[in-house]
């Protein structure tokens, strides 16, 4: 009986030794995986001069807006490195099918009818030489159009600015607002005199440093991200 008591007391002990083990390395994975997920994380982009900052739980497009209508209000420039921040919404493949294909669904919260608007699309590729930047605005615009006749091109003050970003075979998408009034969102320029808050060319993007805010998904998947260059 004592022998008994006593392997008893042991096999007791080994299931606490056990138990306290499984939870120790459950909260270090708990850890660990809640370090993985910071609220903004950098991203390799696979560019010179170009940083995702991937986000949790936040959208983009308001953060950024925030930022430079706070700048644009307050001509305060905060900070010293970055050029430019643009809110990425989703990502696909940088292949026209690829992108024909999803854009169809991604434009639909601010262009299917009832919604609608007046548009422009900018557009850039790095380290991407196989998508034509003709033929892609050409496809997206027809998109656009096919979701509400009533949507309609205006390159001098539109509501609304279709961004699309290329590097390399990743294709980045957003619609962002007050792209004129924000000087492009360019940071640097935000903060200058209103005198000259005309609409450039879109086509003529400085070559500067440039920022992204991104979202934790691959790159077939909604994304959202913000860019610095």
């Amino acid at each position: 009986e004592e022998q008994e008591r006593l392997s008893g007391s042991k096999r007791e002990e080994d299931e606490d030794d056990v138990e306290a083990a499984l939870k120790k390395e459950v909260g270090q994975i708990r850890a660990s995986t809640e370090q993985k997920q910071r609220r903004f994380q950098s991203v390799e982009s696979g560019a010179n001069n170009v940083i995702f900052i991937r986000t949790l739980g936040i959208e983009p497009e308001n953060l950024v807006h925030h930022i430079l209508k706070d700048m644009h209000t307050t001509k305060k420039l905060k900070t010293r490195v970055i050029r430019r921040m643009l809110p990425i919404s989703g990502t696909c493949k940088a292949f026209l099918e690829d992108m024909k294909k999803y854009t169809e669904t991604f434009f639909e919260p601010w262009f299917k009818a009832p919604n609608k608007g007046t548009f422009q699309i900018v557009y850039k590729a790095r380290n991407n030489s196989h998508a034509s930047r003709e033929e892609v605005i050409k496809e997206l615009a027809g998109i656009v159009s096919s979701l509400n006749p009533e949507n309609k091109v205006d390159l001098n003050n539109p509501q609304y600015t279709i961004v699309v970003e290329i590097i390399k075979n990743v294709c980045g998408l957003s619609v962002v607002r007050d792209y004129v009034l924000f000087r492009k969102y360019n940071l640097q320029e935000v903060v200058k005199s209103n005198k000259d808050n005309t609409q450039q060319n879109p086509s003529c993007q400085t070559e500067e440093q440039n920022l992204r805010v991104v979202k934790p998904e691959t790159e077939e998947e909604n994304s959202k991200e913000v860019k610095q260059e």
